[in-house]
């Protein structure tokens, strides 16, 4: 008799323990993210360790229980489409798309098939990535960085008081690149100040776009253009050589020779995005869950920098900055 309640205890605890590797194992259950880019460049890549670090936070492990694969499109749009529906064939279980050209391109490869949430994309509404920012509905949903264009301006101003003219080099095959270049406009002239465009299609354009502004422009203004920030160095090389400041739309754009710029941190837009992604890999559905925006904002400034384009920023400037770039 004791015998076999000796192994009636141990086959309970067997069956048990079983049952709780199961449990486990479910908890565990393999997921696979996919994630592009349209180009690789400070502000994009900050994006992608945010969602990837949300997820290690959350118990996706990259190797363990998480199939992660990332690739970029290169600036290249056609390649940013093969991606997409390379992409898909893999069906995952959720794809991030990176900027507009490369949501564009999975939102039109998935078809509704697999969730798509982008990121750092500036009007999802204009680009036709969803109808509406609340309940989009379908299976895409995601983070937009609108950028707040009147502080922009402002802070151009206060650096450089006596500026007439703007230059904006762009890329007008990217849809945000031409909404904020737009948007920027209309804004600037309310204020009687002129905004001039060059135009880059790719990023060996920038250099020679950038230049064409020289004569004409009191300042340069880059947007969150990933042509154009893909190449910044390009537009900063001008702005030495011609005296003429340059300022930004997002704040990585500082440490690599802005004067100025006020901006998101893009770290926290990753994060922001990977919490949409965890809410997807947990169950609820893409099209439930609201598009959002982002609220603050940062000013970060070079004075080095625009010593070097014969600018010299004001103390008051340099005092209320989040961060000043040595």
């Amino acid at each position: 008799m004791f015998l076999k309640r000796v192994l009636g205890a141990i086959t309970v605890a067997a069956l048990f323990g079983l049952t709780a590797l199961a449990t486990t194992s479910a908890q565990a259950e393999n997921k696979s993210v996919k994630i592009t880019a349209i180009v690789e460049h400070p502000a994009l890549d900050a994006v992608r360790k945010g969602v990837r670090d949300v997820l290690a936070e959350n118990g996706y492990k990259v190797g363990e229980n998480l199939d992660w694969e990332f690739q970029s499109a290169q600036g290249d749009i056609g390649t940013a489409g093969q991606i997409a529906k390379k992409f898909v064939g893999a069906n995952p279980d959720v794809i991030v798309a990176i900027a507009t050209p490369s949501a564009q391109a999975a939102v039109a490869a998935a078809r509704g098939h697999i969730p798509v949430v982008f990121s750092a994309v500036t009007d999802p509404v204009a680009a036709k990535l969803v109808k509406r920012w609340k309940a989009p509905g379908g299976s895409v949903t995601g983070v937009s960085d609108m950028l707040p264009l009147e502080k922009h301006l402002d802070m151009i101003l206060k650096a450089v008081p006596t500026a007439k003219s703007i230059g904006i080099p762009y890329n007008p095959g990217e849809a945000n690149s031409v909404i904020l270049a737009e948007s920027f406009q209309k804004i600037a002239e309310a204020h009687g100040i002129k905004v001039i465009t060059a135009s880059a299609p790719n990023s060996g354009d920038v250099l020679m776009a950038t230049r064409s502004l020289v004569g004409k422009v009191d300042a340069i203004y880059v947007s969150t253009d990933n042509t154009i920030v893909s190449a910044f160095e390009s537009v900063v090389k001008v702005g030495i050589d011609s005296q003429i400041p340059v300022f930004a739309g997002d704040t990585g754009s500082v440490e690599r020779g802005a004067a100025a710029a006020v901006g998101f941190d893009y770290y926290d837009v990753g994060r922001q995005t990977g919490q949409i992604v965890l809410e997807i890999l947990n169950g609820k559905k893409a099209g439930e869950i609201d598009v959002q925006g982002l609220d603050k904002t940062n000013l970060f400034v070079n004075p080095g920098s625009a010593a070097k384009m014969g600018l010299t920023l004001s103390d008051d400037m340099v005092k209320s900055a989040t961060k000043v770039v040595e």
